[in-house]
C-alpha cells in the first residue's frame, strides 16, 4: 500500500497486480510505504477502512481518494498459479507443483479451495464498505498507461516503474467447461474487471 498524504491519495496492493513495481518507482515519493506483514501490505477495502482510514484522514482533514488495479480473472488467477509453482513452495501445501492450472481452477472453485488454490477474490478485495468508502478510480491491469498517466498527474512528476516479481511461464489452458464455471461462479470479478479504466 502507498499513501501519499499531500495529495490525499491511497494506492491499494491488490495481490497479484503488479503493485511491487509501483511501490519500488514511488517508496520514495510516498508519505507511507506498507511492505510487510503482507496482510498489510496486500490490506484488502475492509482492512484499509478499518485500521488505515480513520488515521489518514486525521491527519490529513479531510477523505482520501482511494485507488486500485484489478487484472483480468483468468490472468489473474495464472499468476497465482505460476507463482506457487516456484521452487521455494515444494512440498509446502501452498505448492501448484505438478498440477496442471485447469486443476488449479477447479480447486479454486471448490466451496472450501485447497490450500494451493485459496487465494481469494479480487471483487471480495475491493467490496465497498457499509460505510460508504469505496475504492475511488479502478484501473485494468493490462492498462498500465492510464494509471501511470493518472499518478503522473496527480502527483506531479515522471513515473517509470520496471516489472518486478515476475513468475515463471507456465501453460495458462482452461478446458471449455472449466473457463464456463469461473465466469459462472465469479462473475462479479469478471464484471468488476470490465469497469475498470483502461
Amino acid at each position: 500500500m502507498l499513501f501519499f498524504a499531500r495529495e490525499r491519495l491511497v494506492l491499494l496492493s491488490v495481490p497479484k497486480t503488479g503493485t511491487t513495481a509501483w511501490q519500488s518507482a514511488l517508496g520514495a515519493r510516498a508519505s507511507m510505504v506498507v511492505r510487510d506483514p503482507p496482510e498489510l501490505k496486500h490490506a484488502p477495502l475492509y482492512r484499509y477502512n478499518r485500521f488505515f482510514r480513520p488515521m489518514f484522514e486525521k491527519f490529513c482533514d479531510g477523505p482520501i481518494e482511494i485507488v486500485a488495479v484489478v487484472r483480468e480473472p483468468v490472468s489473474w488467477l495464472g499468476s497465482w498459479y505460476r507463482y506457487r509453482q516456484r521452487p521455494f513452495l515444494r512440498g509446502k501445501p501452498a505448492s501448484t507443483e505438478g498440477l496442471s492450472f485447469d486443476a488449479f481452477v477447479q480447486g479454486y472453485l471448490q466451496p472450501t479451495p485447497p490450500p494451493w488454490a485459496a487465494v481469494g477474490s479480487q471483487a471480495a478485495f475491493l467490496a465497498p464498505r457499509p460505510s460508504g468508502v469505496r475504492v475511488d478510480r479502478l484501473f485494468r491491469y493490462e492498462s498500465q498507461d492510464a494509471l501511470r498517466m493518472f499518478l503522473e498527474d496527480r502527483l506531479g512528476i515522471a513515473v517509470a516503474p520496471e516489472r518486478e516479481n515476475v513468475s515463471p511461464p507456465a501453460p495458462l489452458t482452461l478446458s471449455p467447461a472449466t473457463e464456463s464455471a469461473l465466469h459462472a461462479a465469479r462473475a462479479e470479478d469478471f464484471a468488476l474487471w470490465t469497469s475498470a479504466e483502461g
